[in-house]
């Protein structure tokens, strides 16, 4: 089973994670931050991955480390769980609509991290949570998981559906890229990820 357990600790937050690539969409997420919490339990209902997380934070400062921190968590766990890359699909497009919001998040497993992210229009806070903050998670996670990820705002008006569409087409996107293709080894004609 492709799993991973990270514990990460810093003068501002303390992480302990465990992810399942493989799992059933089950999730355990306490970060401190409500709003990342409802994100992230989308994320991995809707990839069908398992996820536990707890993070205490200086959240006294703001909740800028622990999302990050938690990107940089998740990311590593992504990396780690995926092994060798061997047979996995690679690639993945989804589009999600959330009610008036449409977005669509491209993922490409390819050992090199790289970050687009098109979103306009986003109120500054959705309750207490900075929105801001959603670009600093993805970046933290494409750096640290060796992906590309794309992300585009196709449109949306409400900041609570715009998030809601790309967290849960983050999560479907890990779903399909890293789902398993017995007929291919490393999809790559380096011969490597």
């Amino acid at each position: 089973m492709r799993t991973s357990t990270i514990e990460r600790k810093t003068a501002e937050t303390d992480i302990k994670m465990k992810f399942a690539l493989d799992g059933s969409g089950k999730s355990d997420i306490h970060t401190g931050v409500g709003f990342l919490d409802h994100m992230l339990v989308l994320a991995t209902m809707h990839g069908g991955l398992d996820l536990q997380v707890t993070c205490k934070g200086d959240l006294e400062t703001d909740q800028h480390h622990s999302v990050e921190d938690v990107g940089i968590a998740f990311g590593t766990a992504f990396k780690e769980s995926l092994g060798t890359k061997e047979s996995i699909e690679r690639y993945a497009s989804v589009t999600v609509p959330m009610d008036e919001a449409l977005s669509a998040v491209t993922m490409d497993i390819s050992g090199r991290s790289f970050l687009v992210y098109h979103v306009d229009g986003l109120k500054d806070k959705i309750g207490d949570f900075d929105t801001e903050l959603v670009e600093e998670f993805f970046l933290a996670f494409t750096r640290h998981a060796g992906v590309t990820l794309h992300i585009n705002l196709q449109y949306g008006k409400n900041s609570h559906h715009i998030l809601e569409s790309i967290f849960k087409g983050f999560g479907r996107a890990i779903r399909i890229a890293a789902a398993k293709n017995e007929r291919k080894g490393i999809p790559s004609t380096k011969g490597m990820l």
